[in-house]
């Protein structure tokens, strides 16, 4: 015999959420199997957020995502591998830390390298426990004990096999170029880091003298400072207006420098004046035009932003925007500036910091990025990467068509080394995959390169990186860590339970951040790669997602994944994205705290329809709230009426029995095939109707039948069918709910949950074989609600009590005779009737009033509760209130002026609000009609 199980009457996320979670953790419920698991593997790598502050709502979306996935798959029979994982941002960190030290009163250089290096340490292992706290409470089920970090000595062994392999084939290359600068990192970025804004601007117009003395040409610029670095002007060679003109000179306004004419067939001769200045260091279609014609390049700015001695003595040390202002007032005194504009221009920025980019000239490492393009479009149009939605191919097809190569060199200090040496005696360039502290040449002195590398550098290895690539293969060395039985190699890993966030790299523990070398007796890349999915924003699709499959086929053969789910963003209501300077971001962990993990979580699977961005707010959360208390409510009241009964062994099902199963499978049915498609809305709202609407309205009111009115054998088999329905929609519900589902779980008797174990690891329900649903049943019960639902409505508007018991009659289509007459006590019970009694087709009992179906006519005896005289005044006033809506509806859809001028949003709500009240119209027509 059960007795009762009290749920707490509250349901209250915060009382079992963190106990839940470290329950989880505890037992390796998120590590994969060593053994078993036949249904293969499924394997994910976290998107690494950096380790710059806290989690924002794009990341709960994205970890929200990845969880579902991963639980559907665990308890789908895969040996299941979520690997967590953070990033060293090293643009972003080092701004963080330099802002800290400014704040203290000094900078990086007066601190050092090596104890800026420190410093950055500390603060990273800060947000990196803000960051692990808040995965966890979101409910990750990521295996803790495989985490990594860019910067771990795994990761960075891996970075430097790539660096040196990339420069032994030839893609990898050192050269003076023309690069993204940011003043104000003191960096040069990639181009993929460069944004672009519109903002307010001039446009000067500049006299540009003949040395001769015969004329001028007139330029047209915005960043007059940079004339000081022009070395020609540019005309095409086909405008009639400059014919002859190449080769003859010109003076350059404030400087005394005389610049020539040439004739290229880059200048468009349909802007401005068709005279283009050519400014080869800072302008990257300059800097084509300059290597055409051999013109020199002359760098006027320095790394910080200010104009250098290659400038009149007036302009130097001046920064860019004073020097821009010192310049038009000089054109002006002499006589060259012709006029100024207003414009609206775009221009880049840095992706971090906003500063304006300047086209610089500097020496940088690059990677030959084509070879590797080629490869990665070869892998999509033979079907090894597909994209979910499809439509993201083409923006990942144009961007490797037209890609360029890529600066992967950094001017900072935090981030992987460069490992390159120069030779101060001979000059020689030595790239190794160790340190070398003599040059191999001729023995002298050597130093080694003070960049570092791009953080997307370590972030486009992380799927086979943080797997263990490239110590794979081959004999397996000796290791304690991960349960070879023998002691770890001298700077092999350390135990899983190593410090986080040593002060330094170089004195790190070797598992630092739990797992950063990982040896080849574990397996996990030969197991585990290549993963199976990657789940990401679009807004990364270049910075990262490209150069992974790039990376994977160059170094692995393999690209590193085949499913791409690209989500949409994260925006308020209206339709903004969320950011601190709009005031308008939510930090998920206070939602967590507020409405708990779940709800989190349901909520945003359930708006996330694939190719869309999520417009929320706070109130958007009270969705999951509100169905996570549904479960526990509807948990609640089962458990409460176990009290006295028994477990029955193979009970019989009754029709309504067999119609939740059945409902159960096809929503089990439609849920896998969603997920495996990435359609997480479709999933999350196909759990929601078939909890709230066929488990809670229809199924769990139908039990009463037994549960209330039966003997103690009906009540024994009734409480055992409705358990294990439970039980199985625990199960459906979990990758969506996981806290609440295991809570819930846990307080079931041991028999309905087949012996024990943590929900978390369970098989999901069924949705194949000799458990489809039968379609017979389902049409019978789609009967049956059609007809309650019918007499429910028809109470409702008539305002019948709720506990009133009314009479009724119905007559049937001929399939459904015989199945009323089996259900008749269960119609009554649903519908809150005293007597469903059976009727002829055109019968027009005294006092009823008729309701027509698809598949029946049925008179509710309306009569007995209410007013017949004082309810058809009523739905008189009510009809007549209608068609003066639907008249005047009628006549402003008539306006051809109205469908011309008002938006379509408009338009269609006004015939939506047409189509109702015509319907509503016809009811109640029909109700006065036949009552």
């Amino acid at each position: 015999m059960f007795r009762a199980v009290e749920l707490e009457k509250a349901y209250n996320p915060k009382s079992f959420e963190d106990r839940i979670y470290a329950l989880w953790k505890d037992t390796g419920a998120f590590r994969p199997p060593e053994s078993g698991a036949e249904g293969g593997t499924y394997t994910i790598v976290i998107p690494p957020p950096n380790v710059t502050g806290i989690l924002h709502m794009g990341h709960a979306l994205n970890i929200t995502l990845q969880d579902i996935a991963v639980r559907f798959q665990r308890m789908g029979g895969k040996r299941t591998l979520w690997v967590p994982g953070s990033d060293h941002a090293g643009i972003a960190t080092q701004n963080i830390v330099e802002r800290k030290l400014r704040e203290r009163g000094f900078g990086r250089r007066e601190l050092g390298r090596e104890k800026f290096v420190e410093e950055t340490w500390k603060v990273t292992a800060e947000h990196h426990e803000a960051i692990s706290r808040q995965i966890a409470r979101m409910g990750a089920s990521v295996d803790w004990s495989r985490e990594r970090f860019t910067l771990d000595e795994g990761l960075s062994a891996a970075v430097r096999e790539v660096f040196v392999s990339l420069y032994e084939r030839g893609l990898m290359y050192k050269g003076q170029y023309l690069v993204n600068w940011c003043t104000s990192c003191g960096t040069a970025l990639s181009d993929d880091e460069v944004e672009h804004r519109d903002i307010e601007g001039r446009m000067y117009h500049v006299r540009y003298p003949y040395a001769d003395g015969g004329g001028f040409i007139e330029i047209a610029t915005t960043r007059p400072e940079t004339m000081f670095g022009d070395t020609a002007v540019a005309v095409h060679p086909e405008d009639e207006r400059y014919a002859g003109l190449a080769g003859r000179m010109l003076k350059l306004p404030l400087t005394g420098r005389e610049i020539p004419v040439v004739a290229d067939s880059y200048v468009d001769r349909t802007f401005g004046t068709g005279a283009l200045k050519v400014t080869p260091a800072h302008d990257p279609n300059d800097w084509e035009v300059g290597k055409r014609h051999n013109l020199p390049a002359i760098n006027i700015i320095t790394g910080d932003g200010r104009l250098n001695d290659e400038v009149p003595v007036p302009y130097r040390g001046l920064s860019v925007h004073e020097a821009r202002q010192a310049a038009v007032a000089g054109l002006k005194e002499g006589g060259y500036l012709l006029k100024e504009e207003r414009i609206r221009h775009a221009v880049g920025v840095c992706y971090r910091c906003g500063t304006v980019i300047e086209p610089y000239l500097s020496e940088q490492w690059f990677v030959r990025m084509k070879p590797l393009a080629d490869k990665a479009l070869g892998a999509w149009r033979r079907g090894e990467t597909v994209f979910y939605p499809r439509k993201w191919e083409n923006t990942y097809k144009h961007w490797l068509v037209n890609i360029r190569d890529w600066c992967v060199s950094r001017q900072l200090w935090w981030g992987h080394r460069i490992p390159a040496w120069t030779c101060e005696k001979c000059g020689r360039l030595t790239v190794s995959r160790v340190d070398i502290s003599a040059c191999p040449g001729c023995g002298g002195a050597v130093r080694q390169d003070e960049d570092v590398l791009d953080t997307w550098f370590s972030s486009w290895l992380w799927p086979f990186s943080t797997l263990g690539w490239p110590n794979v293969g081959g004999e397996p060395p000796p290791c304690a860590a991960h349960g070879c039985g023998a002691p770890p190699p001298a700077g092999g890993p350390a135990p899983r339970n190593a410090p986080a966030f040593p002060a330094r790299v170089s004195d790190a523990p070797a598992a630092h951040l739990t797992a950063a070398s990982r040896c080849a007796a574990c397996g996990d890349y030969e197991r585990f790669y290549p993963t199976t999915a990657l789940v990401t924003a679009y807004d990364i699709i270049f910075f990262w997602v490209a150069r992974m499959i790039m990376a994977g086929l160059e170094f692995t053969g393999k690209a590193p994944f085949r499913d791409i789910y690209i989500h949409g963003l994260i925006r308020d209501k209206q339709g903004r994205k969320m950011s601190k300077s709009l005031g308008n971001g939510i930090d998920p962990e206070e939602l967590v705290n507020e409405y708990g993990a779940d709800a989190l979580k349901f909520t945003l699977a359930f708006l996330c329809a694939q190719g869309q961005d999520i417009l929320i707010d706070r109130e958007s959360f009270k969705l999951g709230s509100k169905f996570a208390n549904k479960l526990w409510n509807a948990s609640r009241y089962i458990l409460m009426n176990l009290e006295g009964r028994a477990i029955v062994q193979n009970p019989a099902l009754l029709p309504v029995d067999a119609w939740i199963y059945g409902r159960l499978r096809r929503a089990a049915a439609t849920m896998g095939d969603a997920l495996n498609g990435y359609r997480y809305n479709e999933a999350a709202v196909c759990a929601y109707d078939f909890f709230w609407n066929d488990f809670c309205d229809w199924y769990v009111e139908a039990t009463k039948l037994s549960t209330k009115q039966g003997d103690g054998a009906e009540k024994d088999r009734a409480i055992t069918v409705l358990l294990d329905v439970l039980a199985e929609t625990l199960r459906l519900l979990h990758p969506f709910l996981p806290f609440v589902t295991e809570e819930i779980w846990g307080r079931l008797p041991v028999e309905a949950r087949g012996g024990g174990g943590l929900l978390i690891v369970q098989p999901y329900p069924r949705s194949g074989g000799s458990s489809l649903p039968d379609e017979k049943n389902e049409g019978d019960f789609a009967f049956l609600q059609e007809l309650v639902r019918a007499i429910r409505t028809l109470r409702s508007e008539c305002t019948v009590a709720p506990d009133k018991k009314l009479r009724a009659s119905v007559a049937a289509d001929g399939r459904y005779t015989s199945f009323i007459a089996s259900n008749r006590e269960l119609a009554c019970l649903l519908a809150g009737l005293s007597e469903l009694a059976d009727a002829s087709a055109g019968d027009s009992p005294r006092g009823a009033v008729a309701l027509a179906g698809t598949d029946f006519e049925a008179f509710l005896f309306i009569a007995e509760a209410v007013d017949m005289t004082v309810l058809k005044a009523k739905w008189t006033r009510e009809l007549e209130k209608d068609r003066k809506f639907i008249t005047s509806l009628r006549t402003k859809l008539g306006n051809e002026n109205f469908l011309k001028n008002a938006p379509d949003a408009l338009v269609g709500g006004e015939k939506q609000k047409l189509v109702e009240a015509e319907k509503r119209a016809g009811k109640l027509q029909g109700y006065l009609e036949r009552c």
